[in-house]
């Protein structure tokens, strides 16, 4: 399984834990596009276990197309990262959710 996969398949079960028969009614996981171009993910904190958890933000800028920034805020866990960034942001989020405290980056 490549390492893409292997990110893709933790969100797949991390969402599939919070999935309560409610939790999954009002919140969420969302990936998008932007215009400039690149990705914003959002997921949604509220009633997991990651939702006091304490997350240092995180910013990296290597050049045009090769940034990320993630940050929590209202709750909700902000990624957002240039167009070859989206494995960067997940790595973030799903390292956060084993360690429960921010990765070094």
């Amino acid at each position: 399984m490549s390492r893409a996969a292997d990110f893709l398949e933790a969100l797949q079960n991390w969402y599939l834990a919070q999935c309560d028969g409610s939790w999954e009614h009002t919140w969420g996981v969302a990936i998008e596009t932007l215009d400039n171009p690149g990705w914003p993910v959002r997921i949604d904190l509220e009633e997991t276990g990651l939702d006091s958890t304490t997350f240092t933000r995180v910013a990296v800028d290597r050049s045009e197309h090769d940034w990320y920034q993630c940050w929590v805020e209202d709750h909700v866990f902000n990624g957002a990262g240039g167009p070859t960034n989206m494995k960067d942001i997940l790595e973030v989020f799903l390292a956060w959710v084993d360690a429960g405290t921010t990765p070094p980056h």
